[in-house]
């Protein structure tokens, strides 16, 4: 078996394209050892990347932006997507079948801050009528410290990934009322990320063969299975919490079975980031995104 070190941005269900890669065992059918782990504030993926120590890592195309925006070029190219939707939720204190997004006006709403979940929900509440600054937005910290913060009665609202909304809803604390990605449509949220050398080789197209077979397993196979699979990735997830945010993600189209990056995904995550400020110019698709490198 050969190894592959892969390292996440983020780790949540919306990426089981490739955490079920590794999961249900696609990359060992391969001859590939994966192993998993998660970026810190201390060591990134392009830090991962740049030392080759990670063949290859979850990230967006709007992280690229970024260096281009600093440096005028950018040595990390994006070769697949994992999700073309944003897959964030918007979890209530109580239930709320007639919830529309005016109903945040005026509240306090624990809101993710990194760069791409808030300028997609700045561009979501937009496309609802609503003003950004209208709403009283909480920036509590990272992943953890949002959850901690609404379980112990802060905000009125919380903007969660799945399985974490889900999670509420099983111990009766928060319950899921709206979807940024449903509001949003297609985009190009979270993508799979390396150096174009890594992409030229034998294990690059080996990983991509798997990765393809695992794209299929998620969107042919019942969310519980998926879930059974996952379980050791999601320790202190009720299983029956997973499998709803896994069939949510389904539901919302999040994991196409084409891998490739489309120029209007692209595009459309072009329009987002411009609306709230953070770029100032639209970046050049070949500059980021490469064809997978099974079919360059």
């Amino acid at each position: 078996m050969t190894p592959i070190n892969i390292m996440v941005t983020r780790h949540a269900a919306f990426y089981s394209p490739l955490i079920s890669a590794v999961a249900a065992g696609f990359l060992e059918q391969e001859g590939l050892a994966p192993s998993y782990a998660i970026a810190t504030p201390q060591r990134s993926v392009v830090d991962g990347i740049r030392d080759g120590s990670v063949h290859l890592g979850q990230s967006a195309v709007s992280s690229s932006w970024g260096m281009l925006e600093r440096r005028g070029s950018t040595d990390i190219v994006h070769f697949s997507q994992i999700n073309e939707r944003d897959g964030f939720f918007i979890a209530a204190r109580e239930p709320d079948p007639d919830f529309n997004w005016t109903k945040l006006i005026g509240k306090q709403v624990l809101v993710d801050h990194l760069q791409q979940p808030l300028a997609m929900f700045k561009y979501a509440v937009h496309q609802r009528g609503v003003d950004y600054e209208s709403i009283d937005s909480i920036d509590a910290g990272g992943v953890e410290e949002i959850d901690s913060a609404f379980r112990t009665g802060q905000g009125d609202y919380v903007h969660q990934q799945g399985p974490a909304p889900q999670q509420l809803e099983k111990e009766g604390i928060g319950y899921v009322v709206a979807s940024v990605g449903e509001v949003i449509g297609p985009v190009a949220f979270s993508s799979l990320t390396a150096s174009r050398e890594w992409l030229r080789t034998d294990m690059a197209r080996t990983f991509m063969h798997a990765y393809r077979k695992a794209r299929h397993y998620v969107n042919n196979t019942e969310a519980a299975t998926i879930a059974k699979a996952e379980a050791e990735f999601f320790k202190g997830i009720d299983h029956g919490a997973l499998t709803r945010a896994i069939e949510l993600y389904q539901g919302l189209g999040c994991w196409q079975v084409d891998p490739q990056i489309t120029r209007e995904a692209y595009d459309r995550a072009l329009d987002v980031f411009l609306h709230s400020g953070v770029i100032s110019k639209r970046h050049a698709y070949e500059t980021v995104v490469v064809l997978p490198p099974d079919e360059d």
